[in-house]
Parts: C-alpha cells; structure tokens; sequence
C-alpha cells in the first residue's frame, strides 16, 4: 500500500482480517437473484479525459464517498468505513464493536440471516468485514456491473439490522471462541495483548479490538443495539468505490440508496489523550511456548498527531532502517553477524486517530537469552540516535517504498483501503499521492532527530515471555506478528 507500505497495511490487515472469521458461502447461482446495473458504463476511456481519476462527493445526509477509477479489468470494489472501533469502546462493553460486525450478517427486515452473504456469491462476488481501533470496515468485490448489488445491501445493513436474540448468542459464542483461539492459546498474541495495555493506561488504545473475556462473557443484545443506533449512521461513514465504474453514475447510485437515510447528530467526542509517561514500563507473561520472545515499544506520534509531519514519516524511514530486507540492520547486525537474535523485526504504524508505539521484537538465539536481546535492541536505537544514517541506507529504504507504491496500486482493494484508512483515521486521502515524496525528502539528520525526539527510556514499555513447558501433545503457535 502505497501509504503504509512494510509497517501499517500489511500490520493492519495481520491484525484486522485475524479478527474476522466470515468465509465466503460458495451456493449454486439463482437467476432470480442475479442482476446487473441497467445504463452502467464500465468501458469509460480515463486516458481521453483530463478528469483526475480520484472523486469526492457528499450527500446531504452527511455520507462521504470517494470514487477511484481504475479501468484495467472490469470489477469494482465497494468499501464502507464506519467511524467506530475499539478506540471507542469502554470497560464494561469491549468487543462490542467486533461482534456488531458478526451481527451485520445476520438479517435486516429485508434480508434474512446469510442471505447478504449468499446473494454477493450467487452474483460472482465476495466479501468479508473487518474491526479495528478506529474504524469497522465492510467490503464487496463483484464485476462491475453488480454495484448497486452491493449498495442496496449495505443501504439496507446501516440502519435496518434486527439483532435477534437468538443469533446474537451463536454469534458471541464464536467470537469468545475466536479469542480462546487467537489470543488465551497464543502466547505471542496473549503477552501483545498485555503489553499494550501496560504501555496504554488512558489512551483508547488500552483494550484489545476482539474485547477482553469477562467483558464478552456478560455482553448483552440490547448493548448492540445501542451501540448499532449511536455509530451506524452515513454521517459517520466513509463509502469508497474504486475499480471500472464512471464516477457519475457511481454518484446517482449512491444517492438513490443512501440518499434517504437520516444523519443521527451525536455529541463531539472528548479527548482522549495518554497520560504521560514517566520512566520504563515491564511485563512478564508466563505460558506454555517453545521460546522466549521480546516486546520493546516507544510512544510516539502518528501522522494526524504530529506536530511536525516530517516527524511520522521520519519514524517511517527510521523502521526500514532497521528492518526492510537482508541488508536492514536487524538483519545484518543481530541475526547474521552477532547472532543474537533468531528473529528480530521494526514496525511503526503512521495511520492511526491516535499516538501509537514504535515496536521492535525478537526472539533469541539458541546462544543468547532475553536480556542480552534487550540490550542489542535498544543499543541499535542508541546507534541512530548518535550516529547519522548513510545515505546508501536511506537510499535502499526509499527504493523500497517506490517499489511497494507501485507494487500496490496494482490491487483495487489496495487502493480503496487506503483511502478508506486515511479518511477514518481524519485524514484526507490525497496524501497518499503525496507519500513517495514525502518519503524521498526525509534526510538523515531528520532521522537522527526523531529517533532522540522519541526513542527514549521514558516512553518504552518492555513485554517479556517466559515459556512454560508444553504440555504433551500441546501444538506449538506461530510466532506473532504486531
């Protein structure tokens, strides 16, 4: 993605799309349910036109939607961005964002329990959904002749979900066994969890996106549906529709589906910001793993936070400086020349609505152990704060990022995704034209600013695992990527 290239798209989607157990239901084509967009131009010729491939418009109700034409194949991809995530959520009701996400596939007044899911199949589509700190994002991809397909059913889904109590049950069942599953029987997973919440002590990034158990276990449907009434509304939505469609009748479509729902006025949100912090943060998990492994992260700004926003793309270079290939200097100092570290990885997510981590990890060799990783980690960060970068460095880092922006402009749903993301998080989406350059101009002295403007003792918070023998028969987790 050409945004978030190593760190953020490819975290996010690890994250989010972990999160989110709804398969693709493979049924039979009805032709009854089969339809196609009647006057739908998906031949529009964007080289003879100077028009600028990326639209905006906004209904009056107060939904955003943003157009992308992409003419390469003829399909289309439908995302809708809800405002709402973890980030929202309090003690008491965590989770209740992801399982609302379950519950939108279970029936509307219209469509009945699975049919949104088989209707999408029967028509050549697919689709899925996925939860995150800031947002709750639902996606269709279909030839592009079928949009309205995937219109009309989200139309339906934003203010016309029924919540039945006895779907709600099933529903909550899974997702509790979903965290059993992903998170109490993953010892990496189990020790990010509580290392962001000893690193987060008032930000709304303290709770985990799938929910902490207790809170699971005494969620109620009427929890639901309060909170399906409070954030799902077009004012607090982002519709992104990017692939072989002419903006204009995307437009019409928009507004004969969406057009007629009301706006829901809430109150402005308060600010949340972190406490700070004053002086190193530990904790140890205990569990049952093959391996020790290594948690470092440091509070740092994002893009939309940032005071400077050189600032948030200087951490991004300062990331692929120490991870980005072979040649990065994880690879090259800690695992191949002192061998130190069987692995060892550095990621900084610049989208996000609020100030987040700055991570590093590890897992130790075979003749290292846990604290001598700790101290090679934070010695490489020492380095960049004493020692400018070369410029054979920053030139392989911005290579890579050219790279990875073309790489990814060639998936639609790339494409929507980053738009989507950045307009959830309160940015605008033309700054991912913007990113290369922005990249390009990072210098070396920005990079040994950031790294002595941020990575300091005061804001890391250190995560520890200390393994517990396996129990006989016990299935060894894979490792956990943040």
């Amino acid at each position: 993605m050409a945004l978030l290239i190593k760190s953020s798209i490819k975290k996010h989607l690890l994250l989010l799309t972990g999160l989110t157990v709804l398969p693709l239901i493979a049924i039979p084509a009805l032709a009854e349910t089969t339809m196609a967009i009647p006057g739908l131009n998906t031949t529009t010729n964007v080289a003879a036109s100077n028009k600028p491939s990326t639209h905006e418009y906004k209904l009056s109700n107060g939904l955003k939607l943003v157009v992308k034409e992409d003419h390469r194949a003829p399909i289309v991809v439908s995302q809708i961005w809800y405002k709402v995530g973890s980030a929202n959520e309090h003690s008491g009701i965590t989770g209740i964002s992801h399982v609302l996400e379950h519950m939108m596939f279970k029936g509307t007044r219209k469509i009945k329990a699975g049919e949104f899911s088989r209707i999408i199949s029967i028509n050549g589509g697919r689709e899925n959904a996925f939860t995150g700190n800031d947002y709750t994002a639902y996606f269709q991809q279909l030839a592009s002749d079928r949009l309205a397909i995937s219109l009309r059913l989200e139309a339906d889904r934003m203010r016309g979900l029924l919540l039945p109590e006895d779907e709600f049950q099933k529903e909550l069942k899974v997702v509790m066994e979903e965290r059993r599953l992903r998170t109490d029987d993953n010892p990496q997973a189990l020790l990010y969890e509580q290392f962001n919440a000893t690193a987060f002590v008032n930000s709304p990034y303290h709770h985990p996106i799938i929910g902490w158990m207790d809170d699971l276990e005494n969620l109620q449907v009427n929890d639901l549906k309060a909170w399906y009434q409070h954030w799902y509304a077009p004012n607090n939505a982002t519709l992104v529709i990017v692939g072989d469609v002419d903006p204009e009748q995307v437009h019409a479509l928009v507004k004969r589906y969406f057009g007629r729902i009301k706006a829901r006025q809430n109150a402005p949100l308060k600010p949340r910001k972190e406490a700070q912090q004053q002086g190193i943060r530990r904790v140890t998990i205990k569990a049952p793993a093959e391996l020790p492994y290594l948690l470092l992260g440091y509070k740092t700004p994002v893009l939309r936070t940032a005071a400077d926003k050189s600032d948030a793309y200087a951490l991004e270079v300062l990331a692929g400086i120490l991870d980005g290939g072979n040649s990065a200097r994880l690879s090259r100092d800690l695992i191949r020349g002192q061998q130190i570290a069987a692995s060892a990885s550095a990621g900084y997510d610049l989208l996000a609505a609020h100030d987040r981590l700055f991570l590093l990890d590890g897992t130790p060799s075979s003749d290292s152990n846990i604290i001598e990783l700790e101290q090679q980690l934070r010695a490489q960060i020492q380095q960049l704060k004493e020692q400018p970068v070369t410029d054979q460095e920053l030139a392989r880092v911005k290579a890579q990022v050219v790279a990875a922006a073309v790489y990814e402009r060639d998936s639609v749903f790339y494409q929507a995704m980053q738009i989507g993301m950045l307009e959830t998080v309160g940015l605008n989406w033309q700054l991912i034209d913007a990113y290369v350059d922005n990249i390009r101009a990072i210098t070396a002295k920005q990079v040994l600013q950031v790294a002595r403007k941020y990575l300091n003792d005061d804001s890391l918070t250190v995560a520890v695992l200390k393994p517990l023998p396996l129990s006989p028969g016990q299935p060894t987790m894979p490792a956990h990527s943040h």
